[in-house]
This record gives structure tokens, C-alpha cells and sequence, in this order.
């Protein structure tokens, strides 16, 4: 990494040398980045001269590829969303959307992914403004609750459990027992299930919590999905095969250690971190309500056609 550096010094008192490593290594730590080694030996070399306070100001970063100088890309790096994965598990197609290397960890170019992130979040909005269905997919354990969390605000069909197979390409079997789990609820919830024996009442009760765990956040959805967000690649692998299969977009997160290839709109990100996560989230979020405020109503555009008919 190359960067500009203004170095203010001022000549006072000798400190011994671990103060002025512990203070640069705490001012490393200040900027999120690190310097490279010829700047590190040239600071203690300022030091060993009888430069005893250092204060490093940071000018102009031009790491092309590491961190951009606007807000969105510093709350990127806040999340958490560059780091990637060891150097000898990355994934040769993810080459182009690296910045380098840190600590054997390879450093995703937050410029790529704000860019792809844009173009993934046009998308989006373009899908629901005009009606059409996305599904949310996220089954890590620290990745499910915020998705669900996030599906429920926003209204969207979600899965936060295993995939289960066959659930687009065989959308019709599945689709029935979605309708048997949402016919179980509607007789407990009119008490139509008490004129079965407690032990029959205890099998539906189980089989109810089988249905929900597994289909829960999919009793909204009546057909097949528009596109889907996956938001840890390498654990649904079976639900990318399964919509490239039947013609549903994918939208998915690919850090360093997955294939992005089979995906429409990839953003490439840390998939690991809650923060990471929640951070793209909060954006998806965003996108879908205010998509959703400007999609047409299907009543209004009903009552307006009956309207002109009687007209």
C-alpha cells in the first residue's frame, strides 16, 4: 500500500523505545489500516535521531483499492464489511474485487462493493415497485435472526433454516404443505382442534412446530420468487443450484472463499460478521419499504378501472 504522510514532529525529553512502538501501533489502530514496513522503519528511525513524540496526520490515503474517502465506505469498514478470508482459501474469481493483503487475510476493495451494492439495491427496487416477490435467505446462526428479524419488518418471505431441496424445483409439492401448515393454524386458532384426544392434539401441536420451523417465513409466498437475497453463500449452495434451475434471480453476498460466478448481482463483503450482515440489511431494508410506499396500489388501480368502466 502507498499513502502520503505528513509527519508533524517536535524535539523533547528521550522516551524509551516501546513508548513510540506502543503509540504508533495504537495510532495503526486509530485508522483501521497499517503501515507498511518502510514506514514503520522510517518513523523509529526519526525516533532513534531524538524525535521523542511523533504525531503521524494522515493527508490523502491513496490505497486505491482499500478505503475510499466518503462516509458510506468509512461505515463500511466500521462494519466490518473488508475483511476477508485467509489468503490460501480464496477463491480465484474473487481476485478482481481484492484490495490485498492484511495479516494473511485478504482485504476486500469497499469501492467494488459499494458499487456492486448499488446495483444490487436498484434491483431491488425495481423488482417490488413493480409487484414482484424476493425471498430472503440467510441460515448462519449469527445471519438467521437478523434476517428473519429484518423479513418481518419489511413483509418479505424469508428462510432462516436448512434449505429445504426441491422447494423451487418442486415448488407445487412444497407449495401444499405450506397450505396444510397454514389450515393446521387457522382450526387451532378457531379451537376446532379440541374435539381431537390430547394425544391426537399433542401429534398436530408437534407436527404444527415441524411446518413452522421449516416453512414459517414462507406462508406468504403463493408462486415461485422473482429473485432471492442469500446472504452467506457457501452454506446455500442447493438454493443458488435451485433458482438458476428455474429462472429466479440471484442476489447473494460472496466473500473471498465462494465462486461468484453463478450469481446475477454479487456484493462482495465479509459474510461472517453479524455487523457485516446487519449492515446490508439495514440497506435492503430501506430499499424495500421505500419501494413498497411507491408501488401502486392494486385496490386503487381496481376501483379507479371499475370506475372508468361505469363511466
Amino acid at each position: 500500500f502507498h499513502r502520503r504522510l505528513r509527519i508533524v514532529c517536535r524535539m523533547d525529553a528521550l522516551f524509551h523505545s516501546k513508548t513510540t512502538v506502543a503509540w504508533i501501533r495504537g495510532k495503526i489502530k486509530e485508522k483501521y489500516l497499517f503501515l507498511a514496513l518502510p514506514d514503520l522503519i522510517f518513523l523509529l528511525n526519526l525516533r532513534f535521531a531524538g524525535f521523542s513524540a511523533i504525531k503521524v496526520t494522515m493527508i490523502e490515503d491513496v490505497t486505491t483499492e482499500a478505503k475510499t474517502s466518503d462516509s458510506t465506505s468509512e461505515e463500511m469498514m466500521e462494519a466490518g464489511l473488508h475483511f476477508g478470508h485467509k489468503t490460501s482459501k480464496t477463491h480465484p474469481k474473487m481476485k478482481q474485487y481484492i484490495a490485498g493483503v492484511r495479516n494473511t487475510i485478504h482485504i476486500i476493495n469497499l469501492d467494488k462493493t459499494k458499487e456492486k451494492l448499488d446495483e444490487a439495491l436498484n434491483f431491488i427496487h425495481e423488482l417490488l415497485v413493480n409487484g414482484k416477490v424476493i425471498v430472503l435467505v440467510g441460515t448462519k446462526v449469527q445471519t438467521k435472526d437478523i434476517v428473519r428479524e429484518t423479513a418481518l419488518e419489511c413483509g418479505v418471505p424469508y428462510v432462516t433454516e436448512r434449505w429445504i431441496g426441491g422447494l423451487f424445483t418442486n415448488f407445487e409439492t412444497i407449495s401444499k404443505r405450506i397450505e396444510h401448515l397454514k389450515e393446521l393454524e387457522a382450526q387451532k386458532a378457531e379451537g376446532e382442534l379440541e374435539k381431537f384426544t390430547k394425544k391426537e392434539q399433542l401429534e398436530i401441536a408437534d407436527e404444527v412446530r415441524r411446518l413452522e420451523r421449516k416453512f414459517g417465513g414462507l406462508k406468504s409466498l403463493e408462486r415461485l420468487p422473482d429473485a432471492i437475497f442469500v446472504f452467506d453463500l457457501d452454506e446455500n449452495q442447493l438454493a443458488v443450484r435451485e433458482a438458476k434451475q428455474t429462472g429466479v434471480t440471484v442476489i447473494a453476498i460472496s466473500d473471498t472463499n465462494t465462486d461468484p460466478s453463478p450469481i446475477d448481482y454479487v456484493v462482495p463483503a465479509n459474510d461472517d460478521a453479524a455487523s457485516s450482515i446487519r449492515y446490508i440489511l439495514g440497506k435492503v431494508k430501506e430499499t424495500i419499504l421505500k419501494a413498497k410506499s411507491e408501488a401502486p396500489n392494486p385496490k386503487s388501480e381496481t376501483s379507479t378501472n371499475v370506475q372508468n368502466s361505469n363511466d
